[in-house]
């Protein structure tokens, strides 16, 4: 799948994300499955955390100058709620409630952040080119995890609905 596809699903999904937040109140916003599951609100800043963390992954994987084929992983898996990811310490929620409109400037402020190194690319299939290591899938093109982004987030607007649908 090449960047400008990946780019589109970016910005679907994206787009469906803000349309789900911006449609909640603040009760729903904070509203969890249970005790130790997190809040929409905490999903929300998991995404600009793993977003802003995932630019510097890529970054960091840009700056070997050896071309290095990495198999193909399933990341669609990230699909699948029934199976259980635990996140790293570093992308877990660390504010309690953040309002709507604060979790959209971020989740802004890190497409755009994303946006600025994709675009800055002289040839784009440098990404397929290299790779970063992840912390699920291990040696990952950068050109998947950039895939990996938008996957990621549409598994959370599943959870995001389970919370809602759920009350």
């Amino acid at each position: 799948m090449e960047l400008q596809s990946i780019m589109q699903h970016l910005d679907d999904t994206r787009d469906e994300l803000v349309e789900i937040l911006s449609g909640l109140n603040e009760e729903q916003l904070h509203k969890r499955k249970d005790a130790s599951s997190w809040s929409v609100s905490q999903i929300g800043e998991h995404l600009c955390t793993v977003e802003e963390l995932y630019v510097v992954a890529i970054r960091k994987g840009l700056k070997s100058n050896e071309d290095s084929f990495v198999e193909s992983k399933p990341i669609e898996v990230l699909l699948d709620r029934s199976k259980k990811f635990e996140a790293p310490d570093m992308v877990k929620p660390m504010q309690e409630y953040l309002g709507c409109h604060e979790i959209l400037k971020r989740l802004s402020n890190s497409r755009h952040k994303l946006y600025e190194l994709l675009h800055s690319l002289e040839d784009p299939s440098v990404l397929s080119r290299r790779y970063f290591k992840h912390p699920a899938f291990q040696e990952l093109s950068l050109l998947e995890w950039v895939k990996s982004l938008y996957i990621h987030e549409q598994r959370h607007m599943k959870q995001i609905r389970e919370i809602i649908d759920a009350g």
